[in-house]
């Protein structure tokens, strides 16, 4: 069943191009990494979207739609959105090794052959933000950073800790499982809804279908039991702290008051070991700021993405 949201007659109305880059690294199929383009190829500034874990570039379309679909402010903006590596529509990494430097070389590969000109931005939301942090800190060629619900702090350390080795131990069984059972039990429609309720902090009940429904579409878009495995491991054995020290490129962190992954005292002390970050807090809402509340996060990255910098 697919339940309908007040964003899908602006999704249907941006114009967007499905496209495949053949990325080094990944198995050469029908498809390497896939991607979408939204906006004017022309433009003068790219932003490019990184994903989190077992998500697709669907996680990400209301961002997009709030990003282009403002008649009040017409932005020269393109805007890129590829599946990671294993997830969605994009082949996994041809030696199956899905780590962290592994996503963040593939990132760095991606941008080379995307090859954008003018302004170029990077936005990465939960483990996207851990992957493009990395990559930033490891020479990506950006202007601008932009880390939605950035993990900010280790997973494995701290009051959720205990959770954190739970979910382990469930990724770690899915793999170890005979074949059949562990699909199963990752595509088990009530643990990916335990999973949606307990992020979902929103009281609109219709919005609530809508997130559940995305999750329950998009949540097992993966290419096999073993990648889900190595990327969560990668998700919960890095964070963005080990990255921002190196990262001198300005940077926009958008956090929320209620995310259950990273306290909000963390993502304050996150922000002081950049060099050139600003940290700005969405209030009511937990780890879905892109699915809950697009509009004001969206409005911090015009504002963001406006300023003029130095030349």
């Amino acid at each position: 069943m697919i339940v309908s949201s007040p964003y899908d007659r602006l999704l249907q109305s941006l114009p967007v191009r499905e496209l495949t880059a053949s990325v080094p690294g990944t198995e050469r199929r029908c498809s390497d990494t896939r991607y979408w383009e939204y906006g004017d190829p022309g433009a003068s500034t790219t932003l490019v979207l990184v994903h989190g874990f077992r998500g697709d570039h669907h996680g990400l379309q209301l961002v997009v739609a709030e990003l282009l679909g403002d008649d009040t402010f017409p932005p020269d903006l393109r805007i890129v959105a590829p599946d990671l590596p294993g997830f969605g529509q994009s082949a996994p990494f041809c030696d199956g090794t899905h780590s962290l430097s592994a996503y963040a070389g593939w990132l760095q590969e991606f941008f080379r052959l995307l090859a954008p000109s003018g302004r170029v931005a990077v936005l990465g939301h939960s483990f996207g933000s851990i992957v493009v942090a990395a990559a930033v800190a490891d020479g990506l060629p950006v202007d601008d950073v932009i880390l939605v619900n950035p993990i900010a702090a280790p997973a494995l350390s701290g009051p959720r800790g205990v959770l954190t080795r739970l979910a382990v131990f469930y990724y770690w069984a899915a793999a170890a499982l005979p074949e059949r059972w562990g699909y199963a039990l990752l595509q088990n429609r009530a643990i990916v809804r335990v999973m949606s309720v307990s992020m979902a902090k929103t009281r609109d009940a219709p919005l609530r279908r809508w997130i559940h429904n995305q999750h329950d579409r998009y949540f097992s878009g993966f290419a096999d039991r073993r990648v889900v495995l190595a990327a969560f491991t990668a998700s919960v054995s890095h964070d963005v702290s080990e990255f921002a020290a190196q990262i001198r490129q300005p940077t926009l962190l958008i956090a929320a008051d209620k995310d259950d992954i990273t306290p909000l005292a963390a993502q304050y002390r996150l922000c002081t070991l950049f060099s050139n970050a600003t940290l700005r807090v969405i209030r009511n809402v937990g780890h879905l700021i892109h699915y809950e509340k697009p509009k004001p996060a969206a409005a911090f990255i015009r504002d963001f993405l406006a300023e003029e910098r130095p030349l």
